[in-house]
Formats: C-alpha cells, structure tokens, sequence
C-alpha cells in the first residue's frame, strides 16, 4: 500500500440510509476541504456545504469536517463528508473524488495508516475487528476494552521486563558479582516464572474469550425422531427446522444466532445419529460429529424410551416428549418441545454453563487465533529460559525469544505476511 496517495471510502454501512459517512485521508488536505465547503473550514468543526463538482454542478448537501494531522484516526489530513446515504448520492461523491488525484482505499488501510503513525498498535487493530463484528452486548465490551489500549498495555508491560530480563541475563555473564544488585540470579529466575505464570493464565481464558467474541457453541445432537428439530424451533423461537416423523429429516447442520444474557449463541441443529446406507445423510451425520467437537455445550436430546448414551462433560442429557408416557429420570432435564414444558429449566441449566464458562471473560486478554499462536511461543521460550537454570546466556537468548514473540503481537517486530493478515480482516472505511 502507497501512503503517499490520497484515499477515500465509504466509513458507513452501505444501502441506502438517513446519513452516510466518506472518509478521506492523506497530506495536506486544508484546501481540499476548503474546497469541498466553499470556504476556509475551521478544524474539527461541521461545515454545511453545498459540495459541487468541477463543472459547478451540485452533488449534495453534506456536512464538512475537516482534522488536521496528527490529530485524526490516521495521524494523517482527514476529511469526513457526512452525506445523505442514497446509493446515488455516494455514487456520485466517489466519481467526483477519483478525478481529485485521489483512489478508493483498500480493506483495512485507513488502519494501516494509524499504525504506520503509532495510533495505533496491532492489539488495538485486532480489537478493532472484533468490534466491529460485534453482536452483542458482551462482545462490544471485550472488544471495547482490546481497542482502547487495554490489551496493548499489558503486552507492553510483559515485553519491557522481557528485554530487561534479557539484558540483565546477559550482563551477569560480563561484570562482576559486586557490580550487579544483590541475588541477581534468583530474581530474575522468579521474574520469569511470573512473566510465565501471568501467559499461561491468558492462554487458558482462550476458550472463553473465543466463545465471547465468536459466540457459545450449542449443538443439538440425538438419534433420529427425538425431537431435536422441534427443540431447535422452540429455543429460536420460529420454524427454521423442518419437523417430520420420518427418520433421517435432517441431513444438514441447521444454525441460528442467539443472545442470551448478552452473549452470542451459535446454536446448531444436527443430523440423527444412526447407521444408514444413505450417501447424503452419512455426509450429515459426519457433519454432526464436527459440531459435537466444535460445541462449548451439546444437548444430548433422548426419549423416555433411550437407555444407551454416554455424556461428556460438556453435555445435558435433555429427555423430550415429556407430554407422552414415560417415567422421569433423576439424571435428565424433562422437556416437551411441543408444549414448551420444562423449557425454563433447559434455559436455566444452559445459562449457568455459559455463565461459568464466560463470565468474567470481559476483563482478560482478547486472545484470538493470531495472539494465541505468539502466546504460546513466548512461553515455550519462558519454559525453556527457566528450564535453563543458572545458564544466563541460555536463559537471555530464550526471555529474547520471548520478548520478540510479544513484539509480533504488538507489532513491534513484525513480518509483513503478519501485517497483511492483521489489516486484511477490516472492512473498506476502516
């Protein structure tokens, strides 16, 4: 990507709407805002403006706003265009700022911009993205959090002790005893035990915070005919599923997304569990068998009638058709999909093993796919310079390592395919 260009994109949603949002940046843009409001614009001030074309020909009324670097979203010359949000309208602005020696910027390159300026770092991009995305209220609040600095500041802390925990490794090696601070040596063995303990614990919240900002995995999963399509349209709250008496209904994993106590729920709806000979629903039941994998919670659905299943540890055992005969059992969660009876127990157990999960999750690192991978090489490198004992230039090489991993996730040290990858998952605007 050029930072010497001028670029433009849309900052708003698309389709059409009451305002829309173009955002311009680059160097020295004070007469091209100027321009755009027909007078000198004072900064960080809305101008109404009549914006015209070369050819004086009016484009729309908008709103001008003009910040000036490095005080903007890039540390670069801003200019907001805050226009009526008709497809025409943007249209028509972006053929206008194309003949300005200026071009549509790329996914992610407005960001790009603040991070070549030190706006902002790649912890703060990745919460970016995150709440971007976000659907839920948990999900702004630890994205919120990642985007404003807090992640950032905790990676800065563990990486600043790593490089002094390297240096001082290092210099034991060449000064003297009485030239170092007393029992040098213990100290920063503990030191690094903490830094250790401190990644390992942020590794461990992974799946939690992955569920929080990804949402919590249900699967429903059951023979055929128990009725896990019918529990599927009770807990959405519409017929999504089809509901049928003949076995092997479902051949493909339906989903669909829940807030429940402001967290995301993917809930999924899977193929019966049984032999068959049928090519197609073998390739859903293969499919049912990934999302029990992939699940944070399964509802083991079964009938009164069922007596072989094993649960594991993240599964409720739920016996539906609670409106038929059939004796009660000690063991399972009591339902009727069909009449909605013991529903409010379901939901109560589903929450309390989503809460237990997540809760708390607002307040730790928001590890993501790109951060765990680095998290986990910082530490290897922390286990092995513990590992290392008394060996300082072993253990200065290893808290380096470590140091250089943290770096990566920060942006600090970085290589190019990580900064592609960083950038690449934000949309145009942004």
């Amino acid at each position: 990507m050029n930072n010497v260009d001028t670029i433009f994109a849309l900052s708003s949603g698309g389709g059409k709407s009451g305002v829309a949002v173009v955002r311009i940046s680059g160097a020295n843009l004070r007469p091209v805002a100027d321009k755009m409001a027909g007078r000198a614009v004072t900064s960080r001030m809305a101008h109404l403006a009549n914006l015209r074309d070369d050819n004086n020909q009016l484009i729309d009324q908008a709103l001008i706003l003009y910040f000036p670097a490095p005080h903007s979203f890039t540390g670069e010359d801003v200019i907001e265009i805050h226009c009526h949000g008709a497809p025409a309208v943007i249209r028509k602005i972006f053929d206008y700022l194309a003949t300005q020696n200026m071009r549509m910027a790329t996914p992610g390159e407005f960001s790009r911009r603040a991070f070549d300026n030190n706006k902002m770092d790649l912890a703060d991009v990745d919460g970016l993205a995150a709440l971007l995305d976000a659907q839920t209220d948990r999900q702004r609040q630890v994205a919120l959090k990642s985007m404003t600095g807090g992640d950032g500041r905790v990676y800065d802390a563990w990486r600043g002790q790593m490089i002094e925990i390297a240096a001082y490794s290092a210099a034991i090696l060449d000064y003297a005893d009485d030239d170092l601070p007393p029992n040098i040596g213990a100290r920063l063995r503990e030191r690094t035990q903490k830094l250790y303990d401190e990644i390992r614990t942020a590794l461990s919240h992974y799946g939690a915070v992955r569920a929080v900002r990804g949402g919590f995995n249900i699967a429903l999963v059951g023979n055929p005919n128990v009725g896990k399509s019918s529990l599927f349209n009770r807990m959405v709250g519409a017929n999504r599923a089809i509901v049928s008496d003949v076995p092997g209904t479902t051949r493909d994993v339906v989903t669909a997304n829940l807030d429940i106590d402001g967290y995301m729920v993917n809930l999924s709806d899977t193929a019966g569990l049984r032999d068959t000979t049928d090519a197609v629903e073998k390739i859903g039941i293969e499919r049912t068998y990934d999302e029990i994998e992939n699940a944070d919670l399964v509802l083991r659905v079964v009938t009164a009638d069922d007596t072989e299943y094993e649960l594991a540890d993240n599964e409720i055992l739920v016996v539906n058709k609670s409106d038929l005969a059939g004796a009660a059992r000690a063991d399972a969660i009591q339902i009727s999909a069909k009449t909605g009876d013991g529903m409010d127990e379901l939901m109560h157990a589903v929450r309390g093993r989503m809460h237990e999960l997540m809760d708390g999750a607002e307040s730790q690192l928001v590890v993501n796919a790109r951060t765990y991978g680095l998290l986990c090489d910082a530490a290897n490198a922390l286990a092995d310079a513990i590992d290392a004992g008394d060996n300082f230039d072993i253990v200065a090489e290893n808290v380096r390592a470590a140091s250089v991993a943290i770096g990566k996730i920060l942006g600090t040290i970085s290589a190019a395919d990580v900064m592609d990858a960083t950038f690449g998952q934000l949309c145009l605007g942004k």
